[in-house]
């Protein structure tokens, strides 16, 4: 077990950019970059033992000034989509960037914490990163202060700790946003993964992917998980929910959630044999099948395109803030923002 820290790249204002990687005794490893906090490979052994980076990403810091389809990154203050790209609270009005058609998403695409510079400390099996926001930054209240912990097990699990403060109550809803193909980043399309989920609900969605308010059964859709079957199975199905978002690109929410750590879903690659259980302590993830992945270079010269990843993105529901029956993500003085999510590939 150990961190190796070397230099990544150097922003265009000079700063100096690190790749912190985590390795254990088992032949697995995760690379973290101090620029957006943004996890850049991760190296998991096949039932044979030949290791591949299943993680899609850039070679070079350069791509991540773009990185339009937010391979690795750490998304905040707010993951996924607001409404209206405003919300109340306490009475007052908030304006935040119009990026999604007439909504939010990601909280800002240049602005965002998955494009700031992070402070980070290498530790004997962990990578600890920093940063801060300001009271109106992004048009989000609050002064700000994200820590967030990559660590990593004998067990093989990547460990994703978050913890976060304000002065003042604001939205803080984060998530990683890996996109994962346990073939290999370059491998190809991942409609052969195998994946269950638990969870027996979702929360349905309008036309621009903001969800109706109402929390649905998956029972006899398409979007039903419950037990483990092909990503693409049921994916081109005739069903408006798909036809929405091209594909599964849904908040599902957790069975028997109580904020407490449980297992939440569970991944499987008949190539590979390589198999990852999730568990949290949020109340929903995004499970998100790559559908629009836009067709660019990743690492190795890797072409990529639609569906050469998916996302199991654990977070609080989509637009909570505009819907009293979700868990809301408001915090603020007496309230710190708190959460846990594993990657474990067994």
């Amino acid at each position: 077990m150990g961190v190796t820290q070397e230099k990544f790249g150097t922003t265009r204002d000079g700063r100096d950019i690190y790749a912190y990687t985590i390795t254990n005794a088992k032949g697995m490893a995760a690379k973290i970059i101090n620029y957006g906090a943004n996890l850049v490979s991760l190296f998991v052994p096949d039932a044979n033992g030949h290791v591949a980076d299943v993680a899609l990403g850039y070679d070079k810091l350069e791509g991540y000034y773009g990185n339009n389809s937010f391979f690795g990154a750490t998304i905040g203050p707010s993951a996924n989509r607001i409404a209206g790209a405003s919300f109340e609270i306490d009475g007052k009005t908030y304006h935040i960037d119009v990026n999604d058609g007439p909504n939010n998403l990601h909280s800002h695409m240049e602005d965002g914490y998955h494009k700031r510079v992070w402070d980070a400390e290498a530790g004997t099996d962990s990578v600890t990163l920093t940063v801060a926001g300001k009271d109106g930054e992004m048009g989000f209240p609050g002064n700000k202060k994200i820590t967030m912990v990559y660590s990593l097990s004998e067990n093989n699990e990547l460990k994703l700790s978050y913890h976060a403060v304000s002065d003042a109550n604001t939205i803080i809803n984060i998530t990683n946003h890996t996109y994962f193909n346990f073939s290999g980043h370059k491998a190809g399309r991942i409609e052969d993964h195998m994946l269950k989920l638990n969870a027996s609900r979702y929360t349905p969605v309008a036309v621009g992917s903001i969800p109706t308010g109402e929390i649905a059964p998956v029972a006899d859709t398409p979007m039903d998980f419950t037990k483990m079957k092909p990503i693409g199975q049921d994916i081109n199905a005739d069903f408006e929910q798909l036809k929405i978002g091209k594909g599964y690109d849904h908040n599902y929410v957790i069975d028997n959630y109580d904020g407490t750590l449980r297992e939440i879903a569970e991944a499987y690659d008949p190539k590979s044999g390589r198999r990852m259980k999730v568990f949290t302590d949020l109340p929903g993830v995004q499970f998100y099948a790559g559908n629009c992945i836009g067709e660019e270079t990743g690492k190795e010269n890797t072409l990529y395109g639609p569906r050469m990843g998916f996302c199991l993105e654990t977070h609080y529901f989509p637009d909570n803030i505009h819907h009293p029956n979700f868990p809301q993500a408001v915090f603020g003085p007496g309230r710190d923002y708190n959460a846990v999510t594993i990657y474990q590939f067994l």
